[in-house]
C-alpha cells in the first residue's frame, strides 16, 4: 500500500500577515496550519497583526472597542519571529 502524507504543503509565511479576513494582508492558506508568534524572544498568542520587516505586532488593548465592534488595537514594536508549530 503507498504510504502518502494526506496534509497539505505548508504555505510560506508571509511578511506582514492579519488576522481579519477583511484585509489586504489576510492569507487564509496560512491560518490552515497552526502558527506561532514570537514577540521580542517570548511567544504570543493575540497577535492579531504583524509585519516582520518592519519590526511591529498588534494586539488588542484590553476590552476596548471602535464604533463599529471590532477591538481597538495597539502597536508593539520590537523582533518578530514567525514560524509553524
Amino acid at each position: 500500500m503507498n504510504d502518502t502524507n494526506t496534509q497539505p504543503a505548508q504555505p510560506a509565511l508571509p511578511d506582514r500577515l492579519s488576522i481579519d479576513p477583511r484585509s489586504p494582508h489576510h492569507v487564509a492558506a496560512v491560518f490552515e496550519h497552526d502558527i506561532g508568534i514570537r514577540f521580542n524572544h517570548k511567544e504570543r498568542f493575540d497577535v492579531a497583526e504583524y509585519c516582520i520587516s518592519e519590526g511591529w505586532v498588534k494586539v488588542p488593548s484590553s476590552k476596548t472597542v471602535d464604533r463599529k465592534g471590532q477591538p481597538l488595537l495597539i502597536q508593539l514594536k520590537g523582533q518578530v519571529e514567525v514560524f509553524y508549530k
